[in-house]
Parts: C-alpha cells; sequence; structure tokens
C-alpha cells in the first residue's frame, strides 16, 4: 500500500518536456524563497508562466520532469525582483499546509537543482557538483497504556507539541535509530517498534520515516539542549498538534483513533 504521502500521481523525470502538455508549472526560486500567486480570489498556487513572461531574467533554467498532464521546470533568479500584482516570494516552509501537497513536494525537489546537466548544485567557486542528498530521520509515537508521548522543541509555534524524531546515524537500522532517539531525547526506552509510512520532508533534505512504539521502562528526563517540555497525554486532553499533513500528525491521529473514548 502507498503512503499517504507518495505523490496523487507518479512523478516522471525524463530528458524533454511533453510537447503536447496542456500546462507548465514553473518553480521560481530567489535564494530560497519560491514565487506563488497569492491573490484574494484563488488560493496559494505555483506559477504557471516561465519567468520571461513575467518580465524576470532568470540566471538558471532547466526541465525536471512531468506531473500528471504538467511539464515541470525550475528557475532561480540571482535576487528577490518586484513582479506582478497577487504574487509573492515565499519561504517554502511557510507554504507547507497552504499549497497542494503533492505540488509542495515537488518544489522540494525543484529548490535542490541549479546545473543545466544533469540534477545537482554546482559551485561557482570551485565547481565542485552537489548531487541532491537525502538524509533519512525517523520520527516516532510513544504508547504507554492509553497515553502517547509527546515533546516540545523551542522552535515550534506557542503551545505546540509533537512526536520526537531524529536523523539515523552511520551504521544503524531505522528502528535502531528509533530506540536510541527515545533514549537519548527522554530517557525512555521502548520495544515493539513498527514501520507506519514516511514522507519527503525538504528541510534540508530529508525521508521522513514513521514508526509506533511501545514503552518499556524509565520516567521523562528531556534532553534541555533537543526539548524544551516533554510528557504523557491521553487522547482526549492532547495539547496544540502539528499540521495534518505531517506524519507526526498521521501518527498521533493513529493513536487518537484507537484510544479515544
Amino acid at each position: 500500500m502507498l503512503s499517504p504521502f507518495a505523490l496523487k500521481t507518479p512523478f516522471i523525470t525524463s530528458g524533454h518536456p511533453d510537447d503536447v502538455a496542456p500546462c507548465c508549472w514553473w518553480f521560481i526560486f530567489a535564494n530560497t524563497k519560491l514565487l506563488v500567486h497569492t491573490s484574494k480570489k484563488e488560493s496559494t498556487a505555483i506559477c504557471k508562466m516561465s519567468p520571461e513572461q513575467i518580465g524576470l531574467r532568470p540566471i538558471f533554467t532547466k526541465y525536471f520532469g512531468r506531473y500528471s498532464t504538467a511539464n515541470c521546470f525550475v528557475a532561480v533568479l540571482e535576487e528577490e525582483t518586484p513582479i506582478l500584482q497577487g504574487m509573492e516570494f515565499r519561504d517554502l516552509r511557510s507554504l507547507f499546509g497552504a499549497l497542494d501537497n503533492d505540488i509542495f513536494c515537488i518544489a522540494g525537489r525543484a529548490m535542490q537543482i541549479d546545473r543545466n546537466t544533469e540534477l545537482a548544485k554546482q559551485c561557482p567557486s570551485c565547481n565542485f557538483i552537489s548531487y541532491p542528498r537525502l538524509s533519512p530521520a525517523v520520527i516516532m509515537s510513544v504508547v504507554r497504556d492509553d497515553k502517547i508521548l509527546l515533546a516540545r522543541s523551542p522552535h515550534f509555534p506557542t503551545g505546540m507539541y509533537s512526536t520526537l524524531a531524529g536523523f539515523v546515524e552511520p551504521g544503524e537500522t531505522l528502528e535502531e535509530a528509533v530506540y536510541r532517539e527515545v533514549l537519548e531525547e527522554v530517557a525512555i526506552k521502548v520495544h515493539n517498534i513498527q514501520y507506519v509510512a514516511s514522507q519527503p520532508w525538504p528541510f534540508p533534505h530529508s525521508l521522513m520515516i514513521g514508526f509506533t512504539s511501545t514503552y518499556v521502562s524509565g520516567e521523562i528526563h528531556i534532553a534541555e539542549d533537543e526539548l524544551e517540555d516533554a510528557g504523557w497525554f491521553a487522547a482526549n486532553e492532547l495539547p496544540v498538534l502539528p499540521s495534518r499533513i505531517s506524519i507526526s500528525r498521521l501518527l498521533i491521529n493513529n493513536f487518537i483513533k484507537k484510544y479515544s473514548s
């Protein structure tokens, strides 16, 4: 079964755009900010015109694949430039939940491309070629009886708690990473570690791999360099939660379905 975060339609990487495709999507970046439509008449949407069509001069453009019936292009500008009314440059992270989830995922791909001959970045000073990296990170729910372990990082929005997460270290299995991260961050031991789903996450270049786990022993002692609070929460007393399109929310919602009265 496909992950709930998989693209609804496969993304096709091919060398040339489809000449008969009815539309184009342009992922136009200035630094790490993406150009989007933000008019009140429509929801936030990706640009469907080339930079030249809206009066911009890119320093780089590239076709990088096709999604459904749309040819997908990436363009890079040297800096943010005055643009048409109803359009603005937005930090990609701020568009999580505002853009269609598939478009957001494709934008994450596009952000890592700036070389004409292949999908990679090239340093303008030394010409070193950096291929898009993919860093696996585990994210996990921990359940003790009828309560879930949630924690708060200092950079979270006010009042929000989420499941624990962390990057996989060299030489680890994913299950070992789950066990280690929980032990390091809250001094809790877990078992019964089970895979749930995965989600691409372009901050900076991660693949989030979700698991459930069950409490074994220990009392919460947070790693203060990582967290500012953690606790056990029942399904009817949850704090502010992450966005509904995040894998952390999927793990929490699965807990709610199982334990809500």
